[in-house]
């Protein structure tokens, strides 16, 4: 799987081979694995470095294809969606939008609301969904 991490600069090799991991995982519905994948990044390296996974998976999703500027995606009913939906299409609305200061906001809302591990668990399902849509 050759990465796409348009946006992610400077991190160390371990965030890739985890997001790598994370991907693995979810294209095999092995949600469990995803959830310890993410807890051994946190033991490893704290929140933040679950957030550059998270990050990481983002890049995944919109690929390389995409022109630096200022983005508006539409997601139709978004409001209608529950939390993780929402999160997921805000994180990945910030990341199109290379705006990490938003990605760090909406991560930790959702951590400080009791709803990260579903949101990022969503995030890695939309990421496995999109890399299959690339690839039918």
């Amino acid at each position: 799987m050759r990465p796409t991490l348009r946006h992610v600069t400077g991190h160390h090799q371990g965030v890739y081979a985890d997001a790598a991991r994370i991907l693995r995982s979810a294209l095999d519905g092995d949600s469990d694995a995803v959830v310890g994948t993410f807890d051994s990044v946190v033991d490893r390296a704290g929140i933040a470095g679950a957030y550059h996974v998270a990050w990481c998976l983002a890049a995944t999703m919109v690929g390389d294809d995409v022109a630096p500027g200022s983005w508006t995606l539409d997601y139709p009913d978004i409001d209608e969606a529950g939390y993780d939906a929402r999160w997921v299409a805000r994180f990945v609305s910030a990341y199109v939008n290379a705006d990490s200061s938003t990605g760090a906001a909406l991560f930790g809302a959702a951590m400080e609301d009791g709803q990260l591990p579903e949101c990022l668990l969503t995030l890695a399902g939309s990421a496995v969904a999109t890399l299959r849509r690339r690839t039918a």
